[in-house]
């Protein structure tokens, strides 16, 4: 339970303390800087802190302001399912027409992403898609721990449901379209079960009857604020002695030691570094030794008013591919992959067209839009993150490129980049992970 704001010159909210689990090789406490306080560089910042170390963390807007704010609130255990799957060269036209429910891309972009869909589309053979697909398979066995280690640690049990993800079909065609995807996890060990028009309804009594399949994962959470959950996480930072600073890290001085990061005006000393800013990690990458073919996945949401009653559980509508997950303000309704550029401005006609799709699925649903968003999802052309240090210098590391699996991940990778700074065995091969594959 997240507590009323302390004084730690943040206004943040400190939670109850919670006792933290003994780790062996504890290093020599170091002076360490983390950019970016998404969930990804909030975890990294709280298990170095564990480990003993002095950290500053640091970020251009409030902790959990951007990507990890807006995104469905699903926690996904076992998923190994990378962007690129095969087949994917098929739907290019309609991805440039806007026709394709749930993936578009601006023209005004096409010669600036061309590269990067080369590549992309490189990855989706076969024999491409199930390296990578093992790949995150790797990562995805250890995420219920790292969240349960982060959540128990920070009072933020409150937040997550222990329900699972319910995707729906209406048509055979879409339902059928799957068959990839479920190979993948019949394949990485990911549980799910195939469900049929009655099933769904037992499960989830409000969702209108045309549904003819689903699928449900069992072993799946999510987050009914995914921004107070980070908020929890970045107090719990600062209680125990944190620094949080606000600004825009602008470059380096890494020829001397300790290392120094250039935060507006000021210079910040560390020994080391940990680079976590997401979608807009690939220029500060390139000034740390690691130049990564890294782009941004645009994704939408809407706030909706809640249902009472309403869904129990995430929900996918699985013919236009948007998500409506259960919140504490509302229902989200998340939609969509857009490739354009951070700075194009928002499109939200393009998710407003699925609104009656939404109303068709949830027939007490309120289409009234509470707030609209657009964030940024990080994303590499074979799907895997970037974890790990960099390839000119060992004491900066790196820490994005998570795509759709951030939320998810994270924690986990906060646990990774501790491992890494303390000299330890991760437990999980990182080669699939370099800055440089």
């Amino acid at each position: 339970m997240v507590g009323s704001p302390g004084e730690n010159g943040n206004n943040l909210p400190v939670p109850e303390r919670a006792r933290m689990p003994r780790r062996d090789h504890r290093p020599v406490p170091r002076d360490i800087v983390v950019i970016g306080a998404g969930i990804v560089g909030v975890s990294c910042a709280l298990y170095l802190q564990r480990d003993g170390h002095n950290v500053t963390l640091i970020d251009r807007g409030e902790p959990g302001r951007g990507t990890s704010y807006g995104n469905a609130g699903i926690i996904v255990h076992g998923a190994s399912v990378p962007v690129g799957m095969p087949g994917m060269w098929r739907d290019l036209p309609k991805f440039l027409s806007g026709i394709q429910p749930y993936f578009t891309m601006r023209w005004s972009c096409l010669p600036r992403l061309t590269p990067w869909l080369v590549r992309l589309l490189s990855q989706t053979r076969t024999s491409r898609v199930n390296a990578n697909a093992a790949a995150l398979a790797t990562l995805a066995r250890h995420v219920k721990p790292a969240w349960r280690d982060l959540v128990e640690q920070t009072g933020a049990q409150n937040f997550v449901i222990q329900k699972g993800w319910l995707k729906v079909y209406e048509s055979d065609a879409a339902f059928d379209a799957t068959a990839d995807v479920r190979a993948l996890y019949d394949h990485h060990g990911g549980r799910y079960e195939i469900l049929d028009a009655d099933e769904i309804r037992q499960m989830e009594p409000t969702v209108a009857p045309v549904f003819g399949r689903g699928l449900y994962f069992p072993e799946f959470d999510s987050l009914t604020n995914p921004l107070r959950v980070v908020q929890a996480f970045a107090a719990d930072f600062v209680g125990r002695g944190g620094q949080l600073r606000t600004g825009e890290v602008t470059g380096f001085d890494l020829v001397g030691r300790p290392r120094v990061v250039r935060v507006g005006g000021d210079n910040v000393e560390a020994d080391g570094i940990v680079l976590a800013a997401g979608a807009w990690s690939r220029g500060l990458a390139r000034q740390l030794g690691g130049d990564v073919p890294l782009d941004t996945e645009r994704g939408y949401h809407f706030m909706l008013p809640a249902m009472t009653p309403g869904p129990t559980r995430p929900l996918l509508h699985g013919d236009y591919g948007f998500a409506i997950t259960p919140m504490e303000d509302g229902l989200r309704l998340a939609h969509g992959v857009e490739l354009a550029s951070l700075s194009a401005s928002p499109d939200y006609g393009w998710v407003r067209r699925l609104l009656p799709h939404a109303k068709r699925m949830l027939p007490g649903l309120e289409t009234r839009e509470l707030s609209a968003w657009l964030g940024f999802r990080p994303t590499l052309p074979d799907s895997r993150p970037v974890i790990g240090p960099s390839p000119m210098f060992p004491d900066v590391y790196f820490a994005f490129g998570h795509q759709h699996y951030g939320l998810s991940l994270g924690p986990l990778t906060g646990r990774l980049i501790s491992d890494l700074v303390a000299g330890r065995d991760p437990g999980i091969d990182l080669t699939p992970f370099r800055a440089h594959r």
